[in-house]
């Protein structure tokens, strides 16, 4: 392969990466989730990033709850909406992650320093080839 084809291959791919991108961020801006308490007292809906965008009383089985027990029921419902959407997020993430990074990992802020700086540089062998880095293959 010659270096014009090569740089024509690697637009391309940066085109396809770019559309995945693009779809992605559509995804992403889409994602919600909603929890509703197990005797139906609360649900709670969040959207991207676990953004708090509804609290609803679906019966008047609140009522019957202490404030102290309400508070704690809606903090507790409001969890479970927020890990389902951020589940959601990790799942439209994953399909771009490179080898090695967890999409779970990195949607709840636990990922490691490697995951975004590692420690040698990802990038496409015909770049490692062009730079001298990598052998291509036989």
């Amino acid at each position: 392969m010659n270096f014009n084809e090569r740089i024509e291959n690697l637009f391309e791919e940066y085109q396809k990466q770019r559309n995945s991108l693009t779809e992605m961020q559509r995804k992403m801006s889409e994602l919600s989730a909603t929890a509703t308490s197990p005797r139906r007292e609360v649900s709670v809906t969040v959207g991207q990033n676990g953004v708090l965008t509804d609290v609803k009383f679906p019966t008047s089985a609140h009522k019957r709850l202490t404030p102290a027990d309400l508070t704690e029921l809606i903090m507790t419902t409001y969890a479970e909406a927020k890990e389902s959407v951020m589940d959601q997020a990790a799942a439209v993430l994953a399909p771009m992650m490179p080898d090695g990074l967890d999409a779970h990992s990195l949607v709840r802020g636990t990922a490691g320093a490697d995951a975004f700086m590692p420690a040698e540089p990802r990038m496409a062998t015909s770049v490692r080839e062009i730079l001298g880095m990598g052998r291509p293959a036989s």
